[in-house]
């Protein structure tokens, strides 16, 4: 199923007062433009994940098939802290399995939200074998990182309040990994007539992928991004937002990448993770150039990251 504009209006009711309403601060104007930094790193479990998370729990609790045994996701990450977040809301249980690749700071902060984590192998692909296993054994439902209707309209409801306080805006600037959060945002981005720029590392790039084949494609995944938006392969669900927005696909190198996670600590203490500055990189690096006086939010998504390579200046 395709998540509509009435599915992210139901999410902004249903988890209203479960999230943080997202904060927009100015950036540097880039190019005669004015740009907006939507600071959804501050968001509950620290990325928008906490959206489609509460928006997915809430949904199947209030259907009656949240089951007793609980929930389980796979992830790189991200997805499994909201999940393990959101799964205490309704006083249920989160089992996450994570690549091997998974850093060390979302494992913590995974165990310390009370989920039981498993190790799933290399990749997410083969995290999310093993994910699908468990939950045909035990019962648990599966959630998934980005592949779900009530996880992506969840997502969209950022958008919502970006607008509310932005109502001029022109121009979005996402992070795309599997395509949840591009999905949501297009999909809300389509009613009020608004352009989104989806941003990829040149060498994790399976949203772009998708969209030159006509189709989901499995691509290999190799970038400093990776823990966040190392998605194989992107959704359906993904390449039919697309078709229904008007939109922009974008690549940036790694270095791009990382000078732009860097710019957010120099000039504003922010210390986020690399996905978040794959946004902000496709604006920097002229990977995407604005109209002068375009009105554009780059989303700052998330800060599950370990600071100690942030250069103190």
């Amino acid at each position: 199923m395709q998540p509509t504009y009435g599915d992210v209006k139901a999410a902004s009711d249903r988890i209203s007062g479960q999230v943080r309403p997202v904060v927009l601060t100015p950036a540097d104007t880039v190019g005669g433009a004015q740009v907006r930094l939507a600071l959804e790193h501050l968001q509950y479990a620290g990325s928008f994940k906490a959206r489609g998370a509460a928006n997915f729990m809430l949904a199947h609790r209030e259907s009656g098939t949240l089951p007793r045994v609980g929930v389980t996701i796979a992830s790189g990450g991200n997805a499994g802290v909201a999940c393990a977040w959101a799964a205490r809301i309704v006083d249920s249980a989160a089992t996450v399995f994570l690549p091997n690749s998974a850093p060390a700071v979302k494992l913590e902060r995974l165990r310390g939200l009370g989920a039981q984590v498993l190790r799933g192998g290399d990749t997410y692909a083969d995290a999310a074998a093993e994910c699908e296993r468990y939950a045909a054994t035990t019962g648990a439902l599966r959630s998934h990182a980005y592949d779900d209707l009530y996880i992506a309209a969840g997502a969209g409801t950022l958008l919502e309040e970006i607008v509310a306080q932005m109502p001029e805006l022109d121009t979005v600037v996402v992070a795309v990994g599997g395509g949840g959060l591009f999905t949501g945002v297009a999909t809300a981005a389509a009613h009020h007539g608004i352009r989104v720029v989806a941003v990829e590392p040149e060498n994790c790039r399976a949203f772009n992928a998708g969209l030159e084949a006509g189709h989901p494609v499995d691509v290999p995944v190799e970038s400093v991004a990776a823990d966040s938006l190392g998605a194989s392969r992107t959704s359906e669900m993904a390449i039919a937002a697309a078709g229904s927005a008007a939109f922009r696909s974008v690549l940036v190198t790694d270095e791009q990448i990382i000078s732009a996670r860097q710019s957010l600590w120099d000039d504003r203490r922010l210390a986020v993770e690399h996905a978040a500055g794959t946004a902000l990189a496709a604006l920097r690096s002229g990977a995407y150039i604005p109209d002068p006086g375009e009105r554009i939010a780059v989303v700052i998504c998330g800060a599950n990251t370990d600071p100690g390579d942030l250069v103190t200046k």
